[in-house]
């Protein structure tokens, strides 16, 4: 059994109500993070699906305890797993128990503090959604995986058809 299947196990797919429930919590929490990842995509404007909710973080002591807080609602407990060293010993550190959360302190070659200017927010049901903007969020879809390929075609004709997200 892949890690995929022990996703399909134990994680359910998030909506965007899940995505919506963990902003409110890192915002009341003053976490630093961005989403990047499939929602990301999505909210530019691509049509998929997505396993999990991808955060980029700041790997700041002080923020991962913030993180750690904010992600306490969750109700399975991995957050009291997680350590300040991981950020710094894996490139994915991920909480997966009803949904899967996928924390990274870099994404490709993006780090929070170079995307944080790079940050677009939409408000759903109140909460405040940042997203990293198409124009750097493609800098993050660096992999051969055929669905990073995509999104980067997706994102690259984005950012041609519009001048707007090329800054």
């Amino acid at each position: 059994m892949d890690g995929n299947d022990d996703l399909k196990q134990y994680s359910r797919i998030p909506t965007i109500e899940d995505l919506v429930e963990l902003c409110r919590n890192l915002n009341a929490h003053q976490v630093r993070y961005v989403v990047v990842g499939g929602f990301a995509v999505i909210h530019s404007g691509y049509i998929r699906a997505t396993a999990d909710i991808d955060l980029l973080v700041e790997d700041s002591s002080e923020n991962i305890e913030r993180l750690k807080k904010a992600l306490a609602y969750l109700p399975d407990g991995e957050v009291d797993q997680i350590a300040d060293t991981d950020f710094l010993r894996y490139q994915v550190v991920r909480v997966a128990g009803e949904i899967t959360v996928d924390l990274l302190a870099r994404a490709g070659d993006v780090t929070f503090p170079a995307a944080k200017d790079q940050i677009q927010y939409e408000t759903i049901g109140g909460v405040a959604i940042p997203y990293l903007k198409p124009s750097v969020l493609i800098q993050t879809k660096s992999g051969i995986r055929p669905k990073d390929i995509q999104d980067r075609i997706f994102l690259q004709k984005l950012i041609d058809q519009n001048k707007d997200y090329s800054k």
